[in-house]
């Protein structure tokens, strides 16, 4: 990027064109032996800060635009139940430095992140109260790490994301805020994409959207209805699986293959039969972006081809775009006159 491009924040991104923000640093991590599923705490912030590190570049070599501080869950509520609240502050401090570096030298846009803080009840004052005060010290740390804007994601009760918005603009800083729908097409309150997304957008929301629990088969439904309804950018963050209408979030997928799973359900460690290949998230992401979708990434499960993809799809090539497949060379399946012919016409037989 050049010098001048590396000045510009995300509303001025966003006029220019698309933004894509990598995101999926629990699954990642957890696929890389770094992270316990089920607590899903990134404790791997202060354990391996080299594996987060690496993540972050590995996400902008493939095509991000944002660098997200790995701070997803890592907030009381989640630490209280593993016993280590003491650690919060710290995580936090550390999670925001790691993604501070990797931004300040790719160029790329530094975000903080918050989310459901699964203390939030509907209609329950004891528990917003509790669910803004997590807010406030996580968004506080951001803030006091320079982050040029704040996410709050996965937020399947759409007040508690109009709480999290609140405290975002009341330190200053730009929101991005996205939902989390599962097998309902409604909030937990019982309000729809569009009512909710638009609520968040009148009340100051900069980006609004969906984000996680959704593939991009049945997260596309709901994109048609808030485009429409918002003024905003939208935002479109699936998960890389192949979620259906009879089945619509990744934690309802059954696997009929294998039934001796330790949770009875292929989430969230057996998920591998149902990803998405990156032919299917260029898809998404072309339909995404016919349809008005300004704000892109990938959620639980993404891994950086994933991301190439996406930015492939949107007419850019990222550093990795060099190792994209050319298949043209390949011994048996390929086209080059450099080949072989008897493997060339063995073809049929592989």
């Amino acid at each position: 990027m050049s010098t001048s491009e590396r000045r510009l924040g995300l509303l001025e991104r966003l006029a220019e064109g698309p933004v894509i923000c990598a995101e999926g640093y629990l699954f990642e991590l957890e696929r890389r032996g770094y992270l316990q599923a089920g607590a899903f705490v990134p404790e791997v912030v202060l354990e391996h800060p080299e594996e987060v590190t690496q993540l972050h570049r590995q996400f902008v070599h493939a095509g991000s635009d944002v660098v997200e501080a790995f701070t997803y869950y890592a907030h009381r509520e989640k630490l209280r139940v593993i016993g280590k609240e003491a650690a919060l502050e710290q995580i936090n401090r550390q999670a925001l430095k790691l993604a501070k570096e990797v931004a300040e030298e790719t160029g790329t846009l530094f975000a903080g992140n918050i989310c459901n803080t699964n203390v939030y009840e509907f209609g329950n004052e004891e528990a917003a109260r509790q669910a803004r005060a997590m807010f406030e010290e996580q968004v506080g740390w951001a803030f006091e790490a320079g982050v040029d804007f704040v996410i709050g994601e996965t937020f399947s009760y759409a007040e508690e994301a109009l709480i999290a918005l609140e405290v975002i603009k009341q330190a200053g800083l730009p929101a991005v805020i996205t939902l989390a729908f599962h097998q309902a097409p409604e909030t937990r309150e019982g309000w729809s994409a569009a009512e909710s997304c638009k609520r968040l957008a009148d009340a100051g929301a900069d980006v609004v959207g969906l984000n996680c629990i959704r593939g991009p088969r049945t997260m596309m439904p709901l994109l048609e209805e808030i485009v429409p309804a918002v003024n905003v950018p939208v935002a479109a963050l699936p998960v890389p699986y192949r979620t259906h209408p009879e089945e619509p979030s990744f934690q309802s997928l059954r696997d009929p293959d294998y039934e001796d799973l330790p949770s009875g359900r292929p989430f969230p460690t057996a998920l591998d039969p149902f990803t998405c290949n990156r032919y299917e998230i260029s898809d998404f992401t072309r339909e995404a972006y016919d349809l008005g979708v300004r704000y892109f990434g990938v959620c639980c499960g993404a891994a950086p081809h994933h991301i190439r993809s996406m930015a492939e799809a949107l007419g850019r090539t990222p550093h990795a775009s060099r190792y994209s497949a050319d298949m043209s060379r390949h011994a048996f399946l390929g086209s080059d006159p450099a080949l072989r012919e008897q493997n060339v016409a063995y073809k049929s037989e592989l």
